[in-house]
């Protein structure tokens, strides 16, 4: 959609609500004209840089109680009519699925690599360990040995972090979190405002 409005999109594809808002990326983009530009990034590391990290120890208040969080995205996703299975511990460190889906994007498999992961993670219920790292790729028919090297490649770590600096310096501290030029807009539940600016009606 060449001209079309913008919205960044920065995302953990281990998060369960950046999981449920992207179910409705393509509706968005189809009722507003919009695009929207995927950025992956560990959830955790942001929150790291900002400080104060709520899943660090006992929970803060009752929102990140892992209880709760697994009812409220179970009824958001019924509320989507999407599925949903609450994650396993995964076996690898949170910041190379980051890294793969950066790794996938020099074939140009960005949004098809953080959507099979979440299918993964949040569908299928998979542990992903390195294995399933290393199988994203004949998954997704990229060449194999190319992912692989990229995955570790230090240029991937190096944008990563300018991710995770880009995010940071735009006032992001969660995920999933949206912009639309200096609007932000954090959360799945405020998909609603982010569509409401996008139909020009944000009070903002």
């Amino acid at each position: 959609m060449p001209g079309a409005p913008t919205v960044d999109f920065y995302l953990g594809l281990g998060s369960r609500y950046s999981y449920l808002a992207a179910s409705q990326v393509e509706r968005i983009e189809k009722t507003y004209g919009c695009r929207f530009v995927w950025k992956p990034i560990a959830s955790g590391a942001l929150m790291d840089r900002r400080g104060g990290n709520p899943f660090r120890g006992k929970p803060l208040s009752g929102q990140y109680d892992w209880g709760y969080r697994e009812y409220d995205a179970k009824c958001w996703a019924t509320y989507y009519g999407i599925p949903f299975r609450e994650p396993v511990a995964f076996r690898v460190d949170p910041d190379v699925l980051a890294l793969a889906c950066l790794a996938a994007d020099a074939q140009g498999a960005l949004v098809p690599c953080c959507r099979l992961l979440q299918r993964l993670i949040f569908v299928d219920g998979m542990a992903i360990d390195d294995a399933a790292i290393a199988g994203l790729a004949s998954r997704l028919g990229l060449d194999e040995a190319a992912f692989r090297r990229d995955v570790v490649a230090p240029a991937t770590r190096a944008r990563h972090d300018a991710l995770l600096e880009e995010a940071t310096k735009r006032g992001a501290f969660g995920v999933p979190t949206f912009f639309f030029g200096q609007q932000m807009f954090w959360g799945n539940d405020r998909l609603v405002l982010l569509e409401a600016a996008l139909s020009g009606r944000h009070p903002a």
